[in-house]
């Protein structure tokens, strides 16, 4: 039985929902001249449907293949990654949203800097927002490479080299002419698609067990190495470093969901603070509805394929979701998934690569070059210049990285964002005293200290998944830094602040602190 089915209809499927969004793109992108238009689209949009666009750059093709295969092979400890996902938003519902819709217009920059000296923090909010996509969209380009070789059969390096530059080339064309009125409504329809999807394969999976849960998990654990271990916690995480591991992962993703750029870009594209409010109990109701079928169609994948069959094909764990749709519902059902997965990595990369571009025009062209005083066709302009340079930029990376063990890199970008911009946001809207110099700290601190520890960390050199596993220059022994990265950034922001002479605003931060929590002035 072929595990790719049949790569024609898998690649005729992704090519009309390609079609199918390339005409919406082009039929929304009749007003994109002012800043506003191009970088929140007006905010134009519904809490709903903004919630479902949050969604849709969430749920990366980690979430949708990563984890149904993590519950495949490990039962209950990878469900915990779903845990770790969704509870990462009541951080952003309870401390985050509300409070950066009022305060900023476009990026993140323009909170951080909203009390603070503009020049040095726009430039540090501009270093971690360009960091931060990059890692994130170097890994969803080179998993890209590993998906088409599953999926379409597509197994030479040059082959899949070629497709990961149509899907970088999709993506900057769907950011050029969409802006982000045109990639908001490109993340609703693949959000929609990716729940519909994952909710019929549920529906499809219960339906051979007779509705039957109990059914299902029994079978999951006679068809799996680690037998009725997979129902309980351990199977994956067993010694002392691998639960601290674990323990550091999850701090990552708990706290690093609300400090993700392109996260919180979106609540910009929403008219209030209200509105945003909606956006995150609309994106949190769509992704519980998610990870929940996710779990049955991991515990469906070990049921019904198995775990030696997943680990023994091309993609290992990634392939648990593609091979189950093929069992269950044959190639027409795999060219759904597989086209689901393609625009999954399409539409997460489009909304990269409208941040990004977003926070260089912004942050460093219009109010570092320029003072502020930038004509906002030229500020447009300079976007759009951007847009393609990092998509050209995230076309070679994925190249160069395709083949790699690139998983890390997805946790590695929440650590990052926890690490910098989680703490800097939270200092800056609720704590008076915190200054320019702490910002700094706090944000260069998180980065430098996760780059540093990820380098001597298992991902670069020393275990035999390291990029470099013929080395051993491995002095921290865990694989996410986020354990440590993350309270070293708070502290560097309170000793940066309390150490220099600097003193705070009072009337500015008074400003920020009404502005913040009643919407005047927003």
């Amino acid at each position: 039985m072929s595990a790719t089915g049949s790569p024609v209809l898998n690649m005729t499927v992704f090519a009309g929902f390609v079609a199918i969004t390339l005409f919406v793109v082009y039929r929304v992108s009749h007003r994109n001249t002012s800043t506003s238009d191009y970088y929140a689209a007006g905010s134009a949009f519904t809490g709903s449907q903004n919630g479902i666009a949050i969604t849709g750059d969430y749920l990366s093709a980690a979430s949708f293949l990563g984890i149904a295969g993590a519950i495949a092979v490990h039962g209950y400890d990878g469900f915990l990654y779903s845990i770790g996902f969704l509870v990462a938003w009541l951080v952003a519902l309870l401390l985050v949203a509300e409070l950066v819709r009022n305060t900023g217009r476009f990026t993140m920059g323009d909170v951080l800097a909203y009390r603070m000296r503009q020049r040095p923090v726009r430039a540090a909010a501009a270093t971690s927002t360009l960091v931060i996509s990059f890692f994130y969209m170097l890994a969803q380009m080179a998993g890209a490479g590993g998906l088409i070789a599953l999926l379409l059969g597509v197994h030479g390096k040059g082959g899949q080299a070629i497709v990961i530059c149509v899907v970088g080339l999709v993506m900057i064309f769907y950011v050029l002419v969409g802006g982000m009125k045109g990639t908001t409504w490109v993340q609703i329809i693949k959000a929609t698609l990716l729940v519909l999807c994952v909710v019929l394969m549920t529906v499809f999976l219960l339906g051979k067990f007779g509705f039957s849960i109990s059914a299902l998990l029994d079978e999951a654990a006679a068809n799996n190495e680690n037998g009725r271990q997979l129902l309980e916690p351990g199977a994956q995480y067993t010694t002392t470093t691998s639960q601290l591991d674990f323990i550091s992962l999850s701090l990552a993703l708990i706290l690093g969901a609300a400090g993700l750029p392109h996260v919180l870009m979106r609540f910009y594209t929403v008219p209030n603070a209200r509105q945003a409010r909606r956006s995150v109990v609309w994106a949190v109701g769509a992704m519980a509805v998610f990870y929940l079928a996710t779990l049955v169609i991991g515990y469906g994948a070990s049921a019904l394929v198995g775990s030696e069959r997943i680990l023994a094909s091309t993609g290992r764990e990634n392939s648990a979701a593609p091979l189950l749709a093929f069992e269950i519902g044959g190639p027409l059902l795999l060219g759904i998934v597989a086209a689901v997965a393609f625009a999954t990595i399409l539409a997460v990369v489009a909304g990269l690569t409208i941040t990004a571009s977003a926070s260089f025009a912004h942050d460093v062209y219009a109010n570092i070059v320029r003072g502020g005083k930038a004509e906002p066709a030229a500020e447009v302009r300079v976007a759009r210049l951007t847009a393609v340079v990092v998509g050209v930029l995230a076309m070679i990376g994925g190249v160069l990285a395709n083949g790699q063990n690139v998983a890390f890199l997805v946790a590695l970008a929440f650590a990052f964002a926890a690490s910098a911009n989680l703490s800097t946001l939270l200092y800056s809207l609720f704590w008076k005293r915190f200054n320019t110099t702490g910002t700094l700290w706090a944000m260069y601190g998180g980065l430098g200290s996760c780059l540093l520890l990820v380098f001597f960390s298992p991902v670069v050199s020393g275990a035999p998944t390291s990029i470099f596993s013929g080395i051993d220059f491995q002095l921290f022994p865990l694989t996410n830094p986020g354990l440590v990265s993350i309270p070293i950034s708070f502290l560097a922001g309170f000793l940066g602040t309390v150490l220099s002479k600097e003193k705070a605003d009072p009337a500015k931060q008074a400003e920020m602190e009404v502005r913040s929590l009643t919407g005047i002035g927003a």
